[in-house]
Parts: structure tokens; C-alpha cells; sequence
């Protein structure tokens, strides 16, 4: 791939951003009674990319920090493209969380006072989703977090809708998984000390005490820094297939479980069970031949879907390159949440987990109750979460 081409794509499209924007806005204002009115928030860096002069400040490098704004909205201007054949009635304002000139705080007032009926947004951290997410319930406005995994504390928010899903949702799922597939399998959580690791052991405990089937019979096993397959093989069954969980986010400790489970493979048969972060992990390394490992993960790309592979074209025409999960993100939180605002206007809030409309994943939007006591409605979240099962790399199953 020529990079210099790559680059020069990427900056032509910096340069448009505002403009694309704006172009989307006049060509969508039909009729204002009937328009409605999205807010798209997203970490571009138009600021720092671009100095008073308009001069590109990074010469022939792309920082890697500009990329995941940059395609995220990249995917959110194509549903616009595709809103906009469609004739749907929009008025899309984007915002530049990044922006020299005016704070976050600033641009959710701008937002506010244009009457948004939709944020839809690409947050960096809980106090930015905080952030949103406070201006969001205060003018009762259904606020999209489309990447941040994580509720950042939030409660009694019926305006915010976690899409990516939060660590505990996943081991809900996980732990449903299990119940359906290995009931009577040995079962062995792997995991490491450290707060973060409590915390996933926390979870599996918790929902032993609430699940409405038969509890799983968990082992649960803390590893020394220097751990062994020996230590492994002391906890695992040689007569029957023993399940692994990994009971850890740490990619070192990943890559250490998977690559001694695998040198174990002749003489005890495992299948290994990661963790949602496993998606960015290298699973066709030599070293894990032969093991079967399965994660979860709400946003699953078929790469036969038409439309995966329309975009995907789209991108390498266009930029030389692969669109990375946050084109995809952006492509489906804009068209998906934009065709139920146009469905229902002012509704949207009572209808946010409506499946119409599916684009690339099946949406399970569910509300959260965090205390069961007051059973209070706390934020809305994807539920749906995929389990990809892969064996040297190629996946093998999809459930």
C-alpha cells in the first residue's frame, strides 16, 4: 500500500469534514416542521491537525490518535449518503469533541438550543461520557455511546444507550454460554491477583446466587506471576474436556494461558473461553495451534454481507486501505437510530430497542436496573453479545 496515497485520502477527507457536514445539512432541509435533528459527537482533531493557516502540521505522517474519530465518522457521512438517497428528512450536526475553540460543554449547548432530537456519539472517557450523558437526560434527548464500554458510573439515565457492551453484560453472557454448552464440563477460572481480576470473579459469583438455572460448578484458580503448565495441568481434568475461563482483561496473561494450554493439547483436551477484549488479540500465532478459543463480542462483521463488502470496497477505492470496526460503528449507530427517529420523532425514547432497521448486527437494546431494591431504570445497553469460536485463527463457529 502507498502510504503517501493513504494519507493524502485521509486528508482530503480532514479538510471536507465541516464542509461534508453542512453539505448533508442543506441538501436534507426539505421541510423544517419535519425535519429532525441529529447531533454527531466525535474526537476529530481538526484543531490539531491544521494550524491558523490551514497548513497540515504532521508533514507526511498520520498521527494514529486522529484515525478512530476520523472513521467513525467517515462511516457515519456514508449512512448519511445512503439517509440522504432515501430523501430522509435530517438535519445532522457534526462536532468536533477535540476542538480548540470551543469546549465540550459549549458544543452540547449549541446542540441543545438547535432542538436535537438524537446524539449520537464516539466518547474517549468516562468523564466525557459523563459529560454527554448529563446534557442528554437534562433535555430528555436519547444519547447514543456507540464505542465506550463501560457505564462510567451512571445511573438513573434512562436518556443513555450503551451499545458497546459493559464487562458485566459480557459475563452474563458468558456465563449463560456456558450453562447451554457446558453444563457438565469441568469448569476452571483462570485468573490472575489484582483488583480487576476481583472484580470478573465478582461478577460469575454474583450471578451463581441469582441464576434462574443451575448454578455452574466453578473452580476457581489464582496463578502466581510465574505460572507454569504444570500449574495449569494440576487444575484440569485428563479424562474429559475441561473448560477455561480466563479471568482476565491483561493481554500478557492472555497470551501466557493460551500459548501453555496449547503445549498441554495431548493430554488434556480444552476449549478456552476469553474475554471480550480478545477481538484485538492475535489468535493465529503459532504458539496456540490446536487450541479452540472462544469470545464475546456485541459487533460481528460477516464478511460475505453485501453491504460489509460494499464498504470495505468503498474504503480501499477510496483510501487504499481496511476499514477498521469503527467505520462499521459509525455506518450502523448513524443509520440504524436515524431510521427510528424518523419512525417514530419525539417517541424515540419509548421505542430505542425496536430491531427495525438492522444494518449489521442483531441489536438487543434492554433496560439496566443496577439495584433491584429500588429497581430503578439506570441506562439502556445492547445485550447481544456474538461468541466467535476460533481454532489457528479461522473462525469456526458463531453463535
Amino acid at each position: 500500500m502507498n502510504k503517501n496515497i493513504r494519507y493524502s485520502c485521509l486528508l482530503l477527507v480532514l479538510g471536507l469534514t465541516l464542509g461534508a457536514d453542512a453539505q448533508v445539512d442543506s441538501t436534507m432541509r426539505l421541510n423544517d416542521s419535519l425535519r429532525r435533528k441529529i447531533a454527531i459527537f466525535a474526537p476529530l482533531y481538526l484543531d490539531s491537525a491544521f494550524d491558523a493557516t490551514g497548513a497540515y502540521r504532521y508533514d507526511k505522517n498520520f498521527p494514529k490518535f486522529i484515525n478512530p474519530g476520523l472513521e467513525f465518522y467517515e462511516g457515519a457521512r456514508m449512512a448519511l449518503d445512503t439517509l440522504q438517497k432515501e430523501h430522509a428528512m435530517l438535519d445532522v450536526r457534526l462536532y468536533d469533541t477535540r476542538a480548540a475553540g470551543m469546549s465540550l460543554q459549549q458544543q452540547l449547548d449549541s446542540a441543545s438550543a438547535l432542538g436535537v432530537d438524537l446524539i449520537i456519539g464516539q466518547v474517549n472517557s468516562a468523564t466525557e461520557l459523563q459529560q454527554i450523558a448529563t446534557a442528554a437526560m437534562r433535555k430528555n434527548i436519547p444519547f447514543i455511546n456507540a464505542n465506550y464500554p463501560n457505564d462510567a458510573g451512571i445511573t438513573n439515565n434512562p436518556s443513555l444507550v450503551i451499545l458497546n457492551s459493559t464487562l458485566r453484560a459480557h459475563c452474563e453472557a458468558i456465563y449463560r454460554y456456558l450453562q447451554r454448552n457446558y453444563p457438565t464440563r469441568p469448569l476452571v477460572f483462570f485468573r490472575k491477583k489484582g483488583s480487576q481480576e476481583e472484580r470478573l470473579k465478582g461478577y460469575f459469583t454474583e450471578l451463581d446466587k441469582k441464576t434462574m438455572g443451575v448454578p455452574l460448578k466453578i473452580k476457581y484458580v489464582t496463578l502466581e506471576d510465574n505460572f507454569d503448565a504444570p500449574a495449569l495441568a494440576a487444575s484440569m481434568d485428563s479424562l474429559t474436556q475441561t473448560v477455561c475461563i480466563a479471568g482476565s482483561l491483561d493481554d500478557d496473561f492472555a497470551t501466557k494461558l493460551c500459548a501453555l494450554l496449547a503445549t498441554l493439547n495431548r493430554s488434556y483436551h480444552t476449549t478456552i473461553i476469553g474475554m471480550p477484549t480478545w477481538d484485538n488479540l492475535d489468535l493465529a500465532r503459532p504458539e496456540f495451534a490446536g487450541e479452540e478459543i472462544a469470545y464475546s463480542t456485541p459487533f460481528y462483521l460477516n464478511q460475505a454481507d453485501t453491504l460489509v463488502k460494499l464498504i470495505t470496497n468503498n474504503f480501499k477505492t477510496r483510501f487504499y486501505s481496511r476499514p477498521s470496526d469503527m467505520v462499521f460503528r459509525g455506518y450502523e449507530s448513524t443509520y440504524h437510530f436515524a431510521k427510528l427517529l424518523l419512525l417514530h420523532g419525539s417517541n424515540l425514547n419509548g421505542s430505542i430497542g425496536e430491531k427495525k432497521f438492522k444494518v449489521f448486527n442483531d441489536l438487543e437494546i434492554m433496560p439496566v436496573f443496577l439495584n433491584r431494591q429500588t429497581m430503578t431504570l439506570d441506562y439502556f445497553e445492547n445485550k447481544k453479545l456474538y461468541f466467535i469460536r476460533k481454532l489457528d485463527g479461522a473462525v469456526v463457529g458463531v453463535n
